[in-house]
């Protein structure tokens, strides 16, 4: 499971095991019931500290373990002087360390070390933010570590400009890091505390003001993330967001005027920008809905550095550029009003919008990457001629009952088994059929076999 190799243990071994376990639980058990027993009768000395880190150690989310141990703390500031409750919070930070290596999203381990960092006399939060960078460069999703950090800047007084920069550097590393985004935006407020709030739902903003200038939001061009760039050169943009009273919104706006040749000087500034799996998307459909034709080379080039940025989802893109692929060419076969489907040669995966093509009488699909021709593929109930060659075609489940088909060319598939071949018997004109290159023409006596399967074959080649 999860990509562990599972070892197989004998009887003895499983035994052994369980003994094991159980050792281990006895000893838990009784420490966990001295504590317990210490905490009833209000005894907070070094044995019960000693006590619960060996129980925290193993489980670092035992909440009353924790509420016993700040006990213990508080009370030895009562009796210990400063230089000693300095070094027992020390060493506590220490094994506070060592409960998040346990557990990293620990809401015990990271509650303590809060309050321990709160209540430590000489706090270091140089320190504290570099424990945060370490945890968050393991996983920038640890929400437990955020609110952390958010703890130590306001404790320790980190500047709010140090902050954004800090977002920037994870942002840039990851640009779907959704956690720096969202801190980003409890930050730009503090950083821009002049803009106004945003309207009231409840209540309609003034209509009699007069539109606002471009100068009067210039400085909110500086808190909005986002910059123009026209022929490879960035250009100087003055934003601002679509109301006065908003200074937070889904769209911002400029006065600037571009001289931009077509369409693609949309296109340009975002794949110069961004080169996120996820911005490299967003262009792609934004491409077909510009124009699906007039940006297919780009779209393809598009998708090969989708499937390096973003190779575990290499499969899906592959499917999907297949079906805009497809789509495509319905749309050039739709314009030249023929019957002739030909998409060879276009990298495909799947097949999709077969509904679309029920009066094609003639489908092209060779040298693509096709595995199957799915059930859906017997709607095409007036198709006449099949070209498949030089794909990987295993079986022809969807070629069936199709009552015009006459020619099957499927040079250099996977074909092995006659059982493959069997729903071509539910073509009745069925006259020419190319199979070479295909696994099954090595069997035994395959053209005798295929004679009396394919009566009305008559031209076979193998």
């Amino acid at each position: 499971q999860h990509g562990r190799v599972k070892i197989k243990t004998t009887a003895q071994q499983e035994e052994e095991k369980r003994k094991e376990r159980e050792k281990k639980l006895k000893i838990y058990v009784a420490a966990r019931d001295a504590c317990f027993s210490k905490r009833n009768e209000g005894i907070w000395d070094d044995e019960a500290l000693q006590l619960t880190q060996q129980l925290l150690s193993s489980n670092p989310d035992f909440a009353t373990l924790w509420n016993y141990r700040r006990e213990i703390l508080m009370h030895l500031e009562t009796v210990k002087d400063k230089d000693e409750v300095q070094k027992i919070y020390e060493a506590e930070l220490l094994f506070t360390e060592s409960c998040l290596k346990v557990n990293p999203k620990s809401y015990g381990s990271w509650h303590h070390r809060g309050w321990v960092s709160a209540r430590l006399p000489r706090p270091d939060w140089a320190r504290e933010l570099t424990l945060c960078d370490r945890c968050l460069s393991l996983d920038d999703r640890n929400f437990h570590c955020w609110d952390y950090r958010r703890m130590v800047v306001k404790m320790s007084g980190v500047p709010v400009d140090q902050e954004l920069a800090f977002t920037d550097r994870l942002i840039g590393s990851n640009f779907s890091n959704y956690s720096s985004w969202h801190y980003r935006s409890t930050l730009l407020p503090l950083l821009h505390p002049e803009s106004p709030e945003p309207p009231s739902p409840c209540r309609e903003p003034p209509q009699s003001s007069p539109p606002p200038s471009p100068q009067t939001h210039s400085h909110r061009a500086q808190s909005v993330g986002l910059f123009l760039v026209l022929d490879g050169q960035p250009q100087r943009v003055e934003w601002r967001s679509v109301h006065p009273r908003f200074k937070q919104s889904p769209v911002w706006v400029s006065f600037s005027i571009f001289d931009v040749a077509g369409d693609k000087g949309l296109i340009q500034p975002l794949t110069a920008s961004f080169a996120s799996a996820g911005c490299l998307l967003t262009i792609i459909l934004l491409m077909r809905a510009l124009d699906p034709l007039g940006y297919e080379q780009e779209m393809l080039a598009h998708f090969r550095t989708l499937k390096e940025v973003d190779s575990m989802r290499s499969a899906y893109y592959s499917d999907l550029c297949s079906k805009f692929m497809i789509e495509n060419t319905i749309l050039k076969m739709e314009y030249a009003e023929v019957r002739v489907f030909s998409i060879s040669d276009k990298n495909l995966t799947t097949l999709c919008h077969l509904d679309q093509l029920l009066l094609v009488t003639h489908i092209n699909l060779s040298s693509n990457h096709l595995q199957r021709l799915p059930p859906q593929f017997a709607m095409l109930q007036c198709l006449e001629v099949l070209e498949a060659d030089n794909n990987a075609i295993e079986n022809l489940e969807g070629v069936y009952h199709l009552p015009k088909l006459e020619e099957v060319l499927l040079k250099n598939n996977k074909i092995s088994t006659l059982a493959d071949l069997q729903t071509l018997a539910s073509c009745p004109k069925l006259k020419r059929l190319d199979l070479r290159g295909n696994p099954v023409t090595q069997t035994a006596n395959v053209e005798s076999e295929l004679a009396e399967l394919l009566p009305s074959v008559t031209d076979l080649l193998l």
